[in-house]
């Protein structure tokens, strides 16, 4: 009933050329002039961001501290502050272009997280971000997509986390999980929900993370696709 219900909705909203849709309660803007066709596809679907969020409807709490690396057009950060308060999320953009839409979105729901418009890397190096005009798929790695090559500056991963104290580490970075789950200490952080692309780091080095995040403590727990949950006890 559930599958049919969002084919219906899925149809109607391709009929009306909806301008936002409204998924688990978070409204998104989803105009075809400013949403690329295939990240409109999955809203209209009510499938956009569905790993990250199965999971996270489960995980987080009121009161749980997020700090989110890949805001998106800022879906899982503002499922995460409604959840748990807009002044326990921060969350990390490194494609300043998605300022507006972020913006917007906040405004349409709301509820205002703390964004931050740059990179985070584990020494704070000005970095090569290749804006791809499909959002979703921008990165630091060179995937030879269609969009344009910029520089932009970077925080420090390890000192945000520890000035920040999150107890929940959402990542989705397209391939720079590479080098930021490689970090000795995750202080406070009690989960990590990680997206890994094992088709831009490889399988081997989806596999060595895996092992690095479990000699630091941190058990794999529910798996959605290339979502996967990480969780650890802290004394």
């Amino acid at each position: 009933m559930k599958r049919l219900l969002r084919s219906i909705r899925k149809r109607i909203r391709y009929f009306t050329n909806a301008r936002t849709v409204t998924i688990d309660g978070i409204r998104l803007v989803s105009d075809a002039a400013r949403v690329p066709a295939v990240v409109r596809d999955l809203m209209y679907r009510e499938v956009y961001e569905d790993t990250e969020r199965n999971i996270l409807l489960r995980l987080l709490k009121p009161g749980s501290k997020v700090l989110e690396v890949g805001t998106g057009v800022g879906f899982i950060a503002l499922l995460a502050a409604r959840i748990c308060g807009a002044s326990n999320v921060l969350t990390y953009e490194a494609n300043a272009s998605l300022e507006p839409l972020i913006r917007e979105n906040f405004q349409l729901n709301g509820i205002e997280p703390a964004l931050r418009l740059r990179a985070m890397t584990s020494d704070g190096r000005r970095i090569s971000f290749y804006r791809s005009d499909n959002i979703i798929s921008s990165s630091a790695y060179d995937r030879q997509l269609p969009g344009a090559k910029v520089e932009i500056e970077s925080d420090v991963f390890s000192e945000v986390l520890q000035t920040y104290r999150p107890d929940v580490l959402i990542m989705d970075v397209e391939g720079s999980e590479d080098e930021l789950l490689r970090l000795a200490d995750f202080g406070s952080v009690r989960d990590i929900l990680v997206e890994l692309h094992p088709h831009v780091i490889g399988e081997a080095k989806v596999e060595e993370l895996k092992a690095i995040l479990a000699d630091k403590g941190f058990r794999q727990g529910e798996t959605d696709r290339k979502t996967f949950h990480f969780h650890r006890n802290r004394a």
